[in-house]
C-alpha cells in the first residue's frame, strides 16, 4: 500500500474530531465512510485515527495513549492544524468534496442560487463549513451527553459556544471553545442564567431557582450547583474561555 499523503492525513484528523475515540472501529459507519472516499480501507483509516491518538495531549491525561508508533506525517499534520480548528475544518471539508466530485456548497447542502459573489460568499462557506465542524466535533467529544444533565438524546443537544462567536472570531471553530448541553441549559448559559468556573464547576443563579415553580425540578437546580461538569474524553474547555464567561456571569 501506498504511504499516506498530506491530504489523506488531513482527512483522517477530521475524521480523528467527529468520532469519540473509544468508539472508533473498522466497522464505524463514519469509518467505512471516509475510507471510502480516500480510497483506503476501513482498517487501515482506524489505524491512522489510533496514531493521531497518540498525539492527544487530553487522551495522555486519561491514560488513552492510541498506537504506540506512527508516521512523521502524522505529527506534522496535528502540530499544524490541531492549534487552528478553521483550518482544518475548510482545508479537509474542501478535499472531501473534491475525492467525493461535488463542490462545497452541494455538500453541505448550501443553496448557491442565493449566495453573493466573490469575498462574502466564500466568508458564508466558510462559515458554514467551521460551524458544521464545530458541532461535530463538540458533540463527539462529549460522546454526545450533556456535560450537566448527561441527557443523551442528540436531537435535545447542542454544541454551545463558551466565549460566543461574535466575540472571539478566531475561535469559532474551535472544540475547546465549546460545551455540550440540552437545549434548555443552552439557553439558560448564553443569558448568563448559568456559568460554569474555570475549575469545571456548574453554577446556578439564584435567579434561575427562584423563578422555577415546580419543586421537583427546583430541588434538582440546586442539586447541580456545584457539582462538576461532565469532561469530554478529549478538547478540554479551556478555562480561560469558562473564565471570560464566567466574569460576565458575575457583572451581571
Amino acid at each position: 500500500m501506498n504511504k499516506w499523503t498530506r491530504e489523506e492525513t488531513i482527512i483522517a484528523f477530521n475524521v480523528y474530531c467527529k468520532i469519540p475515540f473509544k468508539n472508533s472501529n473498522k466497522t464505524h459507519p463514519m469509518i467505512v465512510k471516509y475510507a471510502k472516499i480516500i480510497g483506503r480501507t476501513p482498517s487501515a483509516l482506524n489505524m491512522k485515527i489510533g496514531n493521531l491518538g497518540r498525539l492527544d495531549p487530553k487522551l495522555h491525561k486519561m491514560g488513552i495513549v492510541g498506537l504506540a508508533h506512527g508516521a512523521k506525517m502524522e505529527k506534522e499534520i496535528w502540530d499544524e492544524f490541531y492549534k487552528d480548528p478553521d483550518k482544518l475544518a475548510y482545508e479537509s471539508e474542501c478535499l472531501i468534496a473534491k475525492l467525493e466530485n461535488r463542490d462545497l456548497e452541494g455538500k453541505l447542502g448550501i443553496d448557491i442560487d442565493h449566495l453573493p459573489e466573490g469575498k462574502e460568499r466564500l466568508s458564508l462557506i466558510k462559515q458554514r463549513v467551521n460551524q458544521s465542524f464545530f458541532r461535530s466535533a463538540v458533540m463527539s467529544s462529549y460522546n454526545f451527553r450533556c456535560c450537566i444533565s448527561g441527557v443523551r438524546n442528540p436531537e435535545l443537544l447542542d454544541a454551545c459556544h463558551i466565549v460566543d462567536w461574535s466575540e472571539d472570531r478566531n475561535n469559532r471553530s474551535n472544540p475547546e471553545n465549546g460545551l455540550c448541553l440540552n437545549s434548555l441549559f443552552h439557553k439558560a448559559y448564553d443569558k448568563y442564567l448559568m456559568a460554569i468556573t474555570p475549575d469545571y464547576t456548574v453554577i446556578i443563579s439564584d435567579e434561575m431557582i427562584e423563578k422555577t415553580e415546580d419543586e421537583n425540578f427546583k430541588e434538582y437546580l440546586v442539586g447541580l450547583h456545584n457539582k462538576k461538569l461532565i469532561l469530554p474524553c478529549r478538547f478540554y474547555p479551556k478555562p480561560e474561555f469558562l473564565d471570560f464567561h464566567y466574569q460576565k456571569y458575575l457583572a451581571k
